[in-house]
């Protein structure tokens, strides 16, 4: 299967496109085989369509384990990328190469330096940027707690690495449940099963975002939101909070990306924008960390981290109501995030005039 690219702007507000539909522009033509033997192809289906089964099943398949409570690798350390296959031979998809193969057009730059905005490319990460996950990943594992007759503790730290660690790591070394291999995956494939339940009640996205969407869909700035959330599920969610209209590229569990910044180099090209264009919207330093691999710029959303774990970000915001279109122009301007804050205008007092007296001499 051969995913042929094109340039595809303008862009219109419109649904988004699975990975093996969309049409890539047609100076980086990349096949993806790779992915089409994958068991990530293998998606989950929630209880609204056709119900789950009395022994964990969805449709008659039983739901594995995905990565929504796995901690997944940063990547990109080295600028690496991931890699793809073509009838000529394997392709290296790096950052460098994107950055590259993406440059504008001599039509566009012209576009582009009369509108400016539109030369950017917005990526959200899904969880806690798009919607509250901590919620329904919490309320998963407290679920799963109460069916197994145990408890979860009350500590705000401990909690926090029940929500950001791996579930095998949880479930040994801070939970200290069994340990062995036929009840983890039980187990983990009941939390699985769990967060989805909770997913269907999803209805709001998080505070202020549908307002900054509406703001850079005005400005025409195409958006992508990336998770590890399966295709279906991801657009239903979005769906039912009102925002699907917003993203125009969508990275799910069926896009095969084996780290955080492998998802947003998948949702560059998707937008058909150079990394070194794109602004991510993270809540968590490792996110933070993978836009910086990918030369993008990072904004952090404080939260689920306090302000003094992302000082790395170029900018951190409590909310996204603290944002504007012109706050985008100055990341990329190397103003940093100090022209976040309300400055007083320095006027400087001109020198006291000195009086010129000029000797005549008669």
């Amino acid at each position: 299967m051969e995913c042929h690219f094109r340039s595809s702007y303008p862009l219109p507000r419109r649904p988004s496109l699975l990975l093996r539909d969309f049409v890539f522009p047609a100076k980086l033509r990349l096949s993806l085989q790779k992915l089409k033997g994958s068991s990530l192809v293998n998606h989950l289906v929630i209880k609204n369509a056709c119900g789950f089964g009395e022994n964990g099943s969805v449709n008659g398949s039983p739901i594995s384990p995905n990565k929504v409570f796995m901690e997944e690798a940063i990547g990109a350390e080295y600028g690496e990328g991931f890699e793809s296959f073509r009838p000529s031979g394997l392709l290296k998809v790096d950052v460098d190469f994107l950055n590259d193969r993406l440059q504008e057009g001599f039509l566009q730059r012209i576009r582009y330096a009369m509108k400016p905005d539109e030369a950017y490319g917005l990526i959200f990460s899904w969880d806690n940027v798009v919607a509250d996950t901590r919620s329904l990943k919490l309320n998963s594992w407290k679920q799963l707690a109460f069916e197994e007759g145990k408890e979860i503790p009350e500590g705000g730290d401990v909690q926090r690495l029940i929500l950001y660690a791996g579930a095998d790591h949880v479930l040994r070394k801070l939970l200290l449940w069994e340990t062995s291999e036929s009840e983890l995956d039980r187990l983990k494939s009941r939390l699985s099963q769990l967060y989805y339940e909770n997913l269907l009640e999803l209805r709001k996205p998080i505070e202020g975002l549908e307002e900054w969407l509406d703001a850079v869909s005005t400005a025409r700035i195409p958006c992508a939101v990336v998770s590890s959330l399966d295709r279906r599920n991801m657009v239903e969610a979005l769906e039912r909070m009102g925002i699907k209209e917003y993203f125009q590229a969508i990275v799910s569990e069926e896009d095969g990306m084996e780290s955080i910044a492998h998802r947003f180099l998948s949702a560059a090209i998707k937008l058909d924008r150079k990394p070194s264009k794109c602004v991510v919207f993270e809540d968590d330093p490792r996110g933070v960390t993978a836009a910086h691999n990918c030369t993008m710029m990072a904004v952090a959303l404080i939260g689920a981290y306090p302000a003094y774990d992302l000082e790395q970000a170029d900018l951190a915001l409590g909310s996204f109501s603290e944002l504007s279109v012109i706050n985008l122009r100055r990341l990329f301007a190397h103003k940093g995030s100090n022209f976040m804050d309300l400055q007083k205008q320095i006027v400087e007092k001109a020198p006291p005039g000195r009086r010129i007296t000029t000797d005549t001499i008669f």
